[in-house]
């Protein structure tokens, strides 16, 4: 019944932003003698706020037209490279011009979170590794826009696409994981080792991803502990009404997931549309397009499918399956310990309060048939979550370092030379008694 409130709630608000939409132009209007005046630009303001608090928002365009390659514009365009019913593979091809030196760049499959917002959250990501890597993205669908004909998607099948997608761009693929896919990211390349696939990752990157949640857990953590997988399907979970093309699909809407995030900075949210407010007052363009922008992307959300939602949530913040080896997909355990082939780099947020620090870290004592030179973590001072793949520490700090991995890996793959990074940046073993909220830094060149 959520889902159907939440479309009442939209169908009895639309009146209401007709109104509001036909009184900010009335006050706005330049042949109106007080559009200037100090009450018509906050009617105008008040309008435009509620407006924002109340639209649906659609799915956001990564809008990536063009990289500099060595300070040379270059153009781009997306191209699907595979298309399943639940995710279509994005190619970013950038166009060189005719007769320009061939470029040799890593292959790059960027693993979008599929936790309620739309993979052009991480633009920011892909527009970082662009200049240098030939970049992929899964770009998952909305569940309540696939048909139900379609059938299931759960763990196991986001498992089973990560693995195809790999095949699709070949040998040599370096995998970045940001956030929830790190666990199946994990446990697709632990599959791929265990079956002795010859196209298994040359790196696998985690970033921000729980792959121990018993590790520094976060409010999200405790909330996943405290509650049954029962009360999450009674309390969750809905149909999708029509006359979407899902209609009657079992989803976890991500009205819902939305709620959640914004209740947990309930105030700051609140605050930035106070300053939203005062901003289209005093005609601050620059800070009203920054706050249109920033929820622009926050609040376009989707919907996951029930299975895999409810099965992401009792095998990963519940059961702990994968770090307790006990996870299973289609009939074979998932043995991290089979990796040899994949180089594993961990990355985390100090401030991180949706994965704690060390959950990600958790992956280096799993995988302990990794080389040693081919093992690597870093932890951001100063980010929280969302930092850690995106904003100036990501361009600036974690992106370089990342990318001087991704090299070291590629030099020592063709030329069979020690890579130049030192593993486990600052030196710290691999022990699993060491705290897991040590900062580990090192140079980025």
């Amino acid at each position: 019944m959520h889902y159907y409130a939440y479309e009442l709630a939209h169908a009895i608000v639309r009146p209401l932003r007709f109104g509001a939409e036909a009184l900010k132009y009335s006050v706005e209007n330049p042949f109106n003698p007080f559009s200037t005046t100090p009450i018509n630009r906050s009617i105008a303001a008040a309008c435009e706020v509620f407006e924002n608090v109340t639209r649906r928002y659609g799915k956001p365009h990564f809008g990536l037209r063009e990289t500099r390659i060595n300070g040379v514009g270059v153009p781009v365009s997306e191209e699907i490279v595979a298309a399943k019913p639940f995710c279509n593979l994005i190619h970013f091809k950038r166009h060189f011009l005719d007769g320009a030196p061939e470029i040799n760049d890593p292959k790059v499959l960027i693993v979008a979170p599929m936790s309620g917002h739309y993979a052009t959250l991480l633009r920011g990501t892909v527009a970082a590794m662009l200049p240098e890597h030939e970049v992929y993205i899964t770009d998952w669908a909305d569940a309540r826009e696939v048909p139900i004909f379609e059938g299931r998607f759960d763990l196991n099948s986001f498992i089973d696409y990560l693995i195809e997608f790999i095949h699709t761009l070949g040998s040599q693929t370096h995998v970045i994981a940001v956030c929830q896919p790190a666990v199946p990211a994990l446990a697709a390349t632990a599959i791929m080792a265990d079956n002795d696939d010859p196209m298994q990752p040359a790196s696998l990157t985690l970033m921000g991803g729980p792959i121990d949640t018993r590790r520094n857990p976060t409010g999200v953590n405790e909330l996943a502990q405290a509650k049954s997988i029962g009360w999450f399907e009674n309390n969750v979970i809905s149909f999708v009404p029509p006359p979407h093309t899902g209609a009657m699909r079992r989803v976890y809407p991500g009205f819902m997931q939305l709620t959640g995030f914004m209740t947990m900075n309930l105030e700051r949210h609140m605050n930035a549309h106070v300053d939203l407010f005062n901003n289209l007052v005093q005609g601050d363009c620059d800070s009203v397009k920054g706050h249109q922008d920033f929820y622009e992307e926050y609040l376009a959300v989707m919907d996951l499918t029930a299975e895999f939602y409810l099965q992401t949530v009792q095998a990963v913040f519940q059961e702990h399956l994968l770090p307790d080896g006990r996870m299973m997909h289609r009939g074979q355990r998932v043995d991290c310990s089979k990796i040899r082939n994949t180089a594993l780099i961990t990355i985390e947020g100090e401030r991180d309060d949706i994965c704690g620090l060390g959950q990600t870290e958790a992956a280096q004592l799993l995988c302990t048939n990794v080389p040693d030179d081919e093992r690597f973590h870093y932890v951001q001072p100063g980010v929280g979550h969302y930092g850690v793949f995106n904003g100036t520490r990501w361009r600036t700090e974690i992106q370089p370092r990342l990318r001087q991995m991704i090299r070291s890996v590629e030099r020592k793959r063709r030329v069979g030379t020690a890579v130049e990074v030192k593993p486990y940046i600052g030196g710290w073993p691999l022990t699993p008694d060491r705290p897991a909220n040590t900062l580990l830094n090192g140079p980025a060149d």
